[in-house]
């Protein structure tokens, strides 16, 4: 029952690649088609990446070619390790039944299947968690700040539930785990192997700016005056919120010719760029509609920058006029608990302005929706 043989337990079951619903079996023998299930990753100072595997049919020689049936890469094995705690002996071929650990495969990732290019299968893989907590994470010196992405991105290669990534609004970087303590080992991983000193603290919050009112004839014009040539360009606008999700709509409603075809474009690049600053706090805006509708230009002075500059100019002083205002995040949070507990989260909910939307019973537990 405890840890059977390899031929005493049935033959391992997988799909085709892009054939879900076709099923094949892969019995444990070394004159089977190979295939192998990688179960984990692991980085030595020494020899690099090791990709441990397990064969669950057929054998592989060192040194020779595999597929990464998961996704559809061919790979070399450079050398295969038998692996003893803290000491490892060099195989020349690994049979069914056997594990051991690679060297040399680079895109290979924990639950990936490796087999022959001739006969592809991909086996069962692991399913593993969403993280739960994230904090954003930084080097306390900027020396460490290369030192630091390649750690966290080792790290990440070992870890399947350990996630990195950067936010693209506030530029941090962002660690996700299964806890606190996974966190913490992970900085502490950090210092030890990779001798990086970092700082961990709470994400920026991602806010978003908007407009409550409408304005009406906002004007802007941009004109400079050098030796030579000049720059002109006068814009007209009214600016009013739109509907929720909309985003940035522009609307042209010049008539007469008063501003040439070749720069309305420019004059709506201009006020869709500075939506990307608003004029609160910084972030960017949203859910804004603008109408062109009056202008003037000059023969010789006027040109696609100037327009541009001037259409940015008219959405900053429309979004003063307009009554900008400052939107939080607002997410759906389930919390599932004790009855014994339901007061106490209740009250942290409300004291951190969440507002109670329900409570039903889940498996002899209390789940408070928010």
């Amino acid at each position: 029952d405890y840890l059977p043989s390899p031929v005493d337990v049935d033959a391992i079951q997988g799909h085709l690649p892009q054939q879900d619903e076709t099923l094949e079996e892969r019995p444990a023998d070394d004159a089977a088609p190979f295939s192998a299930l990688a179960f984990k990753i692991a980085t030595d100072p020494y020899v690099g990446k090791l990709t441990f595997f397990r064969v669950y049919s057929g054998s592989l020689p060192s040194g020779s070619y595999v597929l990464n049936a998961t996704k559809d890469k061919r790979e070399r094995v450079g050398r295969i390790l038998q692996m003893h705690a803290n000491k490892r002996d060099e195989l020349d071929e690994v049979f069914a039944g056997d594990i051991a650990a690679a060297i040399g495969l680079k895109d290979v990732k924990t639950g990936d299947t490796l087999t022959t290019e001739s006969d592809p299968i991909i086996l069962e893989a692991m399913n593993f968690p969403e993280p739960v907590i994230a904090v954003a994470i930084e080097p306390k010196t900027k020396v460490d700040q290369d030192k630091l992405t390649n750690g966290l991105i080792k790290l990440a290669d070992e870890d399947p539930t350990f996630r990195v990534q950067t936010d693209p609004e506030t530029n941090q970087v962002i660690i996700s785990g299964m806890g606190e303590l996974h966190l913490e080992i992970i900085v502490d991983r950090l210092k030890r192997e990779f001798s990086v000193e970092a700082n961990i603290g709470r994400p920026q919050v991602a806010y978003r700016e908007t407009i409550r009112n409408r304005a009406e004839k906002v004007e802007a014009k941009f004109v400079r005056q050098t030796g030579g040539r000049g720059q002109y360009g006068h814009v007209v606008i009214n600016i009013e919120p739109s509907e929720p999700g909309s985003g940035f709509v522009f609307d042209d409603k010049i008539v007469g010719g008063v501003i040439p075809r070749e720069y309305i474009s420019s004059v709506s690049a201009g006020l869709k760029d500075a939506l990307d600053s608003g004029i609160l706090a910084g972030y960017p805006v949203i859910d804004v509609k603008v109408e062109l509708i009056d202008g003037s230009y000059h023969d010789v002075d006027s040109s696609e920058m100037a327009f541009k500059i001037a259409g940015s100019m008219a959405m900053k002083e429309g979004l003063r006029k307009a009554r900008a205002v400052l939107l939080e995040p607002i997410m759906d949070v389930e919390v599932v608990t004790p009855a014994d507990y339901m007061g106490d989260i209740i009250g942290d909910l409300s004291s951190r302005r969440g507002r109670v939307g329900g409570m039903t019973d889940r498996a002899g537990a209390r789940v408070i929706g928010a």
